[in-house]
């Protein structure tokens, strides 16, 4: 039986690593890692992967690592067919792999950045093994809130109505998911920043909004958005639109 202080074998667990800085991983996430026989983690090919550089302190050379190397990442469309397959098939192997640990009775910890259940490529193996193996999922601080901790102002206040949207979704879906709440965090800019600019001036938004990426990491960087100059956003950039709620 597990304990709030054990970890089991042949049980996996969800690791949220948080949003960057190392600092920012939970103690409970810290002694999970450092106590498990297996640490599994998301990357692309060529490097070690931000969850992996988030918990470096708490990884000892008397445990397994499991590089799951994405097959593609940009390279193809995600909308496409072929990405779709590719990517199913990496996710199938990638819990085969992870199955085999805990068969054999082995602990296995997946680290993931932010929260496991938040956008987070985890839940892709954890939909494939959670009827096979016992699971805990271990919270980790979001990279909305530390996003927003940048801001000179709260991003929500009293009656104000969040929303978090993918910047993947179409114009016209981005408008409709928009125009109806106080505030809002844009996930997934990257290449559809130009796009997403487009709707926030459609709405009246853009000039109350803020561009962020890479938060709580080395090489964070914050403005509002107007200001912003960048060609293309990198993976790690979220546009926040902070509430309207009474401030005092």
């Amino acid at each position: 039986m597990t304990t709030l202080n054990s970890i089991e074998g042949g049980r996996f667990y969800g690791i949220g690593t948080g949003p960057g800085d190392p600092e920012l991983i939970t103690l409970k996430a810290a002694r999970l890692i450092a106590s498990a026989d297996v640490v599994a983690y998301f990357c692309k090919r060529g490097k070690r992967g931000n969850a992996r550089d988030i918990a470096d302190a708490h990884i000892h050379g008397g445990q397994r690592e499991e590089p799951m190397v994405y097959p593609v990442t940009t390279e193809l469309p995600h909308t496409s067919q072929a990405y779709r397959d590719r990517i199913e098939a990496f996710f199938d192997a990638s819990a085969d792999m992870l199955a085999g640990h805990l068969a054999a009775g082995r602990s296995v910890v997946v680290l993931n950045e932010g929260d496991p259940f938040f956008y987070g490529s985890f839940m892709h193996v954890y939909l494939r093994l959670k009827d096979r193996f016992p699971s805990t999922i271990i919270p980790g601080v979001p990279s909305i809130m530390s996003s927003a901790a940048l801001l000179p102002t709260p991003l929500t206040m009293r009656d104000d109505v969040l929303s978090v949207v993918p910047g993947t979704l179409p114009d016209d879906a981005l408008h409709e998911r928009l125009s109806s709440v106080d505030a809002a965090v844009i996930m997934k800019v990257g290449s559809n920043l130009d796009r997403i600019v487009a709707v926030l001036e459609r709405l009246g938004m853009c000039q109350r909004a803020w561009y962020v990426e890479r938060s709580s990491m080395a090489a964070e960087y914050c403005c509002r958005l107007p200001e912003a100059s960048v060609d293309r956003a990198p993976y790690f950039s979220m546009i926040v639109v902070p509430g309207t709620g009474e401030r005092r």
